[in-house]
């Protein structure tokens, strides 16, 4: 009972996050900056983005179900914090102010946070850290796209 009440505070902390970042991106993937822009070949279309964090944030918060219940600590406490902020600024970093050097500072920061929870936690949870993969794997493809439009535009 312990661990579903954990997943359940993950799942509403990780959605509300993604709601909070996509009111501030303000509409961003549908203005004419963006459509306008030189994206990378390998861009997926939209709705690949809603399927993918939505796979994302279940296993992300099951993750943390598992890792706060064996390893709860201030510095995990503030590395999901940053994770959380990280992942909203960005929307409205690069969407709706259009800062997409920055854009890549903040994405890459993100990246940087999960890959080191990822590797510092690994002994703790092990095969449950690989609950981290979509995460990890969608974060290097989502910076290969903003440093693609940075280099490109």
């Amino acid at each position: 009972m312990k661990l579903t009440k954990q997943i359940i505070f993950f799942l509403t902390i990780n959605f509300g996050g993604l709601y909070i970042g996509n009111l501030l991106m303000a509409n961003g993937p549908k203005t004419s900056w963006y459509i306008n822009l030189d994206k990378a070949p390998w861009t997926p279309p939209g709705w690949v983005f809603g399927a993918a964090w939505t796979l994302i944030m279940i296993c992300f918060s099951i993750y943390l179900g598992y890792l706060f219940l064996k390893y709860d600590s201030n510095k995990l406490r503030l590395a999901f914090a940053l994770q959380v902020f990280l992942n909203v600024i960005w929307n409205y970093v690069f969407f709706n102010q259009h800062l997409v050097s920055l854009g890549l500072v903040v994405i890459s920061a993100l990246t940087i946070v999960i890959f080191t929870l990822f590797f510092s936690n690994f002994k703790n949870i092990k095969d449950k850290s690989y609950l981290l993969l979509p995460y990890m794997v969608w974060l290097l493809i989502a910076t290969s796209l903003n440093a693609y439009i940075l280099l490109n535009n």
